[in-house]
């Protein structure tokens, strides 16, 4: 049985023990208007205090609705909250390659390259207040272990982060600890999208993550479905290793 309140008091000691023991100061989270970056938002915030965390939208050809949903979080938690619209940058980079004799449009790689442009930000963003207060700001990732397995995160892109709060959380576990910290419901239970491709995470993926969820645990799904999540697991392992040639003694 998962004990929301027990593992939201782990993961504020987690945080506290961490940031005590590297000398770090505060946290910059890019802040989508989803469950999951609202509740790393909340949980920094009761570990922290929300005057040590900072949150960044950073609209680029997205919904007016996810910045909404943003500030609904940082007003309930009381955490600074800036804009960053990254979509010229997208557009120049975008529009220089086009200028290349061999282009090709890749809904792909746009899709792709918006996350990496945002993590960039996120970085940007970090240095920055660590010049301001003088004290080690930190980029939190958002990712909850059911998209974590089967791969559902760009490379380069929101897989890089300094710490991670979710990682080891089915989705529903996090949905647990958003109501046990009181993350807005607008937000806590709107439909998971990557908010860059207009489709939702289950339409993309053609499976549930209550489906993924019973995959990692073992238990008894339809064999197509099984088949379909190993798929995309095994098809995305080149994500989570980085092959590196090791020199090695004659």
């Amino acid at each position: 049985m998962f004990d929301s309140k027990l593992e939201v008091n782990k993961i504020i000691d987690f945080i506290r023990d961490y940031f005590n023991k590297n000398n770090l100061y505060g946290v910059v989270i890019g802040i989508s208007g989803g469950k999951d970056s609202a509740v790393s938002a909340g949980l920094f915030c009761e570990a922290l205090g929300a005057s040590r965390v900072i949150g960044v939208t950073m609209p680029c050809h997205s919904k007016d609705e996810d910045r909404e949903d943003a500030k609904l979080v940082s007003d309930k938690y009381g955490f600074k909250l800036i804009n960053m619209d990254i979509t010229s940058t997208f557009d120049s980079l975008v529009n220089e390659a086009e200028k290349l004799d061999d282009f090709v449009d890749s809904e792909d790689a746009n899709i792709n390259l918006k996350p990496r442009l945002r993590m960039s930000t996120l970085y940007y963003i970090a240095q920055m207040y660590s010049k301001v207060y003088n004290k080690t700001f930190i980029v939190c990732g958002n990712g909850n272990k059911s998209e974590e397995f089967v791969g559902y995160f760009t490379k380069g892109g929101d897989s890089v982060s300094d710490i991670k709060l979710l990682s080891d959380l089915f989705v529903d576990e996090v949905i647990e600890i958003g109501k046990e910290i009181e993350v807005p419901d607008k937000v806590l239970f709107k439909t998971p999208s990557d908010g860059l491709s207009g489709q939702s995470d289950e339409d993309k993926l053609g499976f549930s993550y209550a489906d993924v969820k019973k995959v990692v645990l073992g238990e008894e799904i339809d064999s197509n479905i099984r088949e379909m999540i190993m798929k995309k697991h095994n098809a995305n392992s080149h994500k989570f290793n980085i092959p590196t040639y090791m020199k090695r003694g004659e």
